[in-house]
């Protein structure tokens, strides 16, 4: 990847509501990550094309105005130097997600070189799935990640024991990203890697699926995701704020069996009705 199209959204005030209607405006157009910056008062989204960052744009001032949104194309070569300065291993639980230059650690280590398109598991979204992926029994498992974006929750569930790992996603640059970290990772031969969309998915069901994408995607498309599940499997969402739970949960069959919150976000344990 060359420079990245993205755009600049600014928050004057810290307002929930707004963060989610502003997701929900972003959702038609694909959005490949959202980084969001340490005081929360900025998002850089980042688009496959220009074409879409521009009609994104015209979509939140016309909806949002309060919003203040700038156009900016991100050089991959500066995005990796900061990123470089700034990146640091987290802890979350019993695995440790690192960048290359900070991966020597006790614990288990999930490497990630980083990307300015694609996770890198410092989003509160991603330790959310990796909090909840650590209280279930994946050992031996069929795991699917859908919408992998840099392999991290894929990885995770190798590094938990699942034994059958499948990593999806429709973004050509999301399956490069995911490719190099899961080799990386010594994961290769553990997991496959299915570059397709949701609604055209088609493969053996899994004991658990993971999918940390947004509250508009997860409804739309709460039925394609419990079809890849076993009768007893179990989903793990995230990517929504509390404000949408109802909503996101009464698009599933499954009931919630465990949730965990952080800063403005939520993720849930799906299981089927007892």
């Amino acid at each position: 990847m060359a420079d990245a199209p993205a755009l600049d959204v600014r928050f004057a005030a810290d307002d929930p509501a707004l963060r989610d209607r502003l997701s929900a405006a972003l959702d038609d157009f694909e959005p490949s990550a959202i980084h969001e910056n340490e005081h929360g008062d900025v998002w850089r989204v980042f688009f496959r094309t220009p074409e879409q960052r521009d009609a994104a744009r015209v979509r939140v001032t016309s909806e949002l105005p309060l919003l203040l949104t700038s156009p900016i194309d991100v050089a991959d070569e500066d995005w990796a130097r900061r990123s470089q300065a700034d990146l640091r291993a987290i802890d979350v639980g019993g695995l440790i997600v690192a960048p290359p230059w900070d991966s020597r650690h006790s614990k288990p280590v999930i490497v990630i070189e980083p990307s300015m398109g694609f996770g890198t598991g410092h989003h509160a979204t991603t330790r959310l799935c990796l909090r909840l992926m650590q209280r279930l029994d994946l050992r031996g498992a069929r795991a699917i990640d859908v919408g992998t974006g840099s392999g991290v929750l894929a990885l995770a569930a190798w590094k938990l024991g699942a034994s059958d790992v499948v990593a999806v996603d429709n973004d050509p640059d999301a399956l490069e990203n995911a490719r190099v970290n899961i080799a990386r990772n010594g994961a290769g031969g553990a997991i496959d890697i299915v570059p397709e969309t949701l609604e055209r998915l088609r493969l053996e069901r899994a004991d658990v699926a993971v999918a940390n994408l947004t509250a508009a995607v997860l409804v739309r498309h709460a039925a394609s995701l419990e079809s890849l599940l076993r009768p007893n499997g179990v989903l793990v969402i995230s990517g929504f704020a509390p404000d949408d739970v109802l909503e996101v949960c009464g698009a599933f069959r499954r009931e919630v069996t465990d949730a965990l919150h952080e800063d403005e976000w939520t993720a849930l344990t799906l299981a089927p009705s007892s």
